[in-house]
């Protein structure tokens, strides 16, 4: 027997099925609700249940604690009804626009761009094109079934390959197949567009884009959009890693900063080697945002890379620098690693 779900803050109304995530059955049926990693690990799709059960299955404990569960709150990605609900979170316009499709891809190029960074750029089959919002990630289908994210670093508006960054995860099945067997030529399959981490164009706020790593690719895709769309606002891109080298298209985005109206480049490192000779900003990466940006009450926030990157981030800019939660976008990578331990 089916349940009902009701959206507190719309009134807006889905059923589910028993054992269906109450997500996955949001999006079946065209209403967009906050998401990234799909599998318990980000907390992206947390939220809370104003009335009803729901049983709260396997997820990582830094996205759900237990003090959330007894307040009420809920990750909806690995949430299933146990009885009709209703449920307080954010909806997101404009994702079900899109329709997530499965397409095959040849591989176009793989670029080293550090020791453990690869640009990958994949070819879709003639006259395809894949429609997404700058920001979105697509999942790679494995031969076995198993599924792999990665966030598109190329603008929607762009014609041709599509672009990923991929670091290197030492034992992970697929980043060992991508830097030690993956060809030019080889086929890929996947499925997109998928998440709700893109540019809210309805804002006049300045905005604050945040990186970690490789958190750079949705980043890239959002600023390239935004150049391309003439979006006007005022944009500063801080982007944290260990070293140097970590910064592996530090070129482009000090070109973006020569060539882009209103947009500001501030480069940290945490752990700079002395051969670096390094005079930039040091320490990590969120707290050069306050540094600078003291008071963050009208400002617009987009974070993505390492989940404590992003959960220190949320914390500290709202909590103590009056950002506004619902001002605050993210995309944590997460890995299988995440979810070694699940509660």
């Amino acid at each position: 027997m089916a349940f009902n779900v009701t959206l507190k803050q719309s009134g807006r109304q889905f059923q589910v099925e028993p054992d269906e995530p109450v997500l996955t059955a949001a999006l079946r049926q065209g209403i967009g609700l906050p998401y990234g990693c799909k599998n318990g690990a980000c907390g992206s799709c947390k939220g809370s249940v104003a009335s009803g059960e729901i049983e709260q299955r396997a997820h990582a404990a830094s996205a759900l604690s237990n003090d959330e569960k007894t307040r009420g709150m809920a990750l909806f990605c690995c949430a299933t009804a146990q009885s009709d609900l209703e449920i307080d979170i954010r909806e997101i316009a404009g994702v079900g626009d899109m329709p997530v499709r499965k397409l095959p891809c040849r591989v176009a190029a793989i670029e080293r761009k550090a020791d453990d960074v690869v640009v990958l750029k994949l070819q879709l089959p003639a006259n395809e094109r894949l429609q997404y919002l700058a920001g979105q990630y697509l999942e790679f289908i494995l031969k076995d079934g198993a599924r792999r994210c990665y966030s598109m670093a190329s603008a929607p508006h762009e014609e041709g390959l599509l672009e990923l960054h991929i670091r290197h995860m030492p034992g992970g099945k697929f980043t060992d197949h991508v830097f030690g067997a993956l060809k030019e030529r080889d086929i890929l399959r996947f499925e997109a567009p998928l998440g709700t981490f893109f540019l809210r164009e309805d804002s006049d706020r300045p905005i604050v884009l945040l990186a970690s790593g490789t958190g750079f690719a949705p980043i890239k895709a959002i600023v390239e959009h935004a150049a391309h769309k003439g979006i006007g606002r005022p944009m500063t891109l801080y982007w944290g890693a260990r070293r140097l080298k970590d910064l592996y298209l530090l070129d482009l985005a000090r070109q973006w900063e020569r060539e882009i109206p209103g947009l500001r480049f501030v480069p940290v490192l945490s752990e700079p080697d002395a051969a670096d000779a390094w005079t930039g900003r040091t320490g990590f990466v969120h707290r050069a945002v306050v540094e600078d940006l003291p008071d963050l009450s009208g400002h617009q926030v987009y974070a993505c890379g390492a989940p404590v990157m992003v959960e220190s981030a949320l914390r500290d800019f709202t909590q103590h620098h009056g950002l506004p939660e619902s001002e605050f976008y993210a995309d944590s990578f997460t890995s299988a690693a995440d979810l070694a331990h699940p509660v």
